[in-house]
């Protein structure tokens, strides 16, 4: 499951880019279909969620055969209410995997097409993660990871240095501490367990699914160090307020905030509209369990999960030909520069794939930004399992009672891994 996206040497131009992607080995590829096709794609928030469309148009533009409709769900309940439509017959045809924890839901329910004749470039990042028994059932075509977003106008005003690369979570607690000033806080920590056990899972290298979580504890201490200390906003006060970290950022009220890249094209987007402050900002690598993998010349690790195309069972003949070919697209370089323009993290990234990403404007344009976006060694968040629902939820249930003082940090994580044990069961 681990993957590595390293940037090779000086950014290409963008003129350079290949109109496809190198494909790896593996079965013939997917035939094409004979005639007319039009497909229906699943997604969520389509109004602010410009993938969808932006890959439907740029395939189409390539295929003017395959037409692609988009079909609206709900964010929140997406995968409820995709299941639901399956199961009656009336699913899309291609179906956006928006968390990895549920698509062994839908592989175990008979709902994927087996996808493994589909091929993707070589170094794409999260395609393990849709496989079940070395079976794939959908492809990636993006891949987020958490790094850390920093206002340099806070960060000159309290005269700290910016982060360089080096950081590990003691640095981090450290200047967040010399950033608190008034009104500001030097660092926002937003509610999602991902924020904690996310960054202790991947710099540990453990799964949720071994059941031991004391290696949490160092993250954990550090997390109720600085809301104690007041140097971020405690949990049961942005929970009782429903703080929103696009907020708590975007206005300026933290200096530091570790997020998923996908913050990036909202924040480009709400400076440009007035709804975030203007002020320079840029990206650092997460900061680090210990020194082994700071630096430029070494390689961070952080976490994060794919996003993905899965194809609905039910699809036979040109069909399913034509979403199976949809798919490679999603997945090609020229889909990914589409992406990165739109200022999406792609799964596939490249020296020129970064140079459109950050070419956006109102994107930051610094060495480190760049770096910390295409250069690090990424553990899934979330493994596939059968199992991993139900882990996290429990997961989620000692993350609140952690963060908001109700349960001793020891106790806590004893308590759910005696749950994990008695009501999920690992092998």
């Amino acid at each position: 499951m681990n993957r590595k996206i390293l940037a090779a040497g000086s950014i290409a131009a963008v003129a350079a880019l290949a109109l496809a992607g190198c494909s790896s080995d593996g079965g013939d590829a997917p035939s094409e279909p004979s005639g007319p096709v039009t497909l229906t794609l699943s997604g969520w928030s389509i109004d602010t969620t410009p993938e969808f469309q932006a890959l439907a148009d740029a395939f189409h533009e390539k295929n003017p055969d395959v037409t692609i409709t988009l079909k609206e769900y709900d964010a929140a309940e997406y995968n409820t209410l995709v299941t639901a439509d399956l199961a009656a017959g009336s699913g899309p045809d291609i179906i956006t995997q928006k968390e990895v924890k549920y698509l062994t839901t839908f592989q175990e329910g008979g709902q994927l097409l087996d996808v493994s004749d589909v091929k993707v470039p070589e170094g794409i990042g999260g395609a393990d993660s849709y496989k079940v028994d070395d079976t794939a059932y959908a492809v990636p075509y993006r891949q987020d990871s958490w790094v850390l977003y920093y206002n340099k106008a806070l960060f000159d005003a309290a005269g700290v240095d910016y982060p360089d690369g080096s950081w590990t979570w003691d640095d981090y607690a450290d200047a967040a501490t010399k950033l608190t000033s008034g009104d500001v806080k030097g660092a926002y920590l937003h509610r999602w367990q991902s924020v904690v056990q996310g960054f202790a899972n991947a710099q540990s290298d453990v799964s949720a699914l071994d059941g031991d979580y004391s290696h949490m504890k160092d993250y954990y201490d550090l997390a109720l160090k600085l809301q104690d200390e007041g140097a971020q906003v405690d949990f049961n006060t942005s929970s009782a307020n429903q703080l929103t970290y696009q907020g708590e950022f975007g206005t300026q009220k933290a200096a530091m905030m570790p997020m998923g890249t996908w913050y990036t094209a909202t924040l480009i987007a709400q400076q440009a509209s007035g709804e975030a402050d203007d002020f320079e900002w840029g990206i650092a690598p997460a900061p680090q369990r210990d020194s082994s993998t700071t630096g430029t010349d070494s390689t961070p690790v952080t976490f994060g999960d794919p996003t993905g195309f899965g194809i609905n069972a039910a699809l036979s003949g040109d069909k399913a030909a034509a979403a199976k070919q949809f798919l490679e697209f999603a997945a090609s370089e020229e889909a990914a520069t589409v992406l990165a323009g739109i200022g999406i993290t792609p799964a596939l990234t490249n020296d020129a794939v970064t140079e459109v990403y950050f070419g956006v404007e109102g994107a930051p344009t610094d060495d480190l930004s760049k770096f910390a976006w295409s250069t690090h060694e990424v553990l899934a968040e979330n493994p596939t399992s059968s199992k991993t629902a139900a882990i996290q939820g429990i997961l989620g249930d000692m993350h609140t009672a952690i963060m908001s003082g109700s349960t001793d940090v020891d106790d806590a994580l004893q308590e759910a891994q005696d749950r994990v044990a008695n009501e999920v069961g690992l092998d």
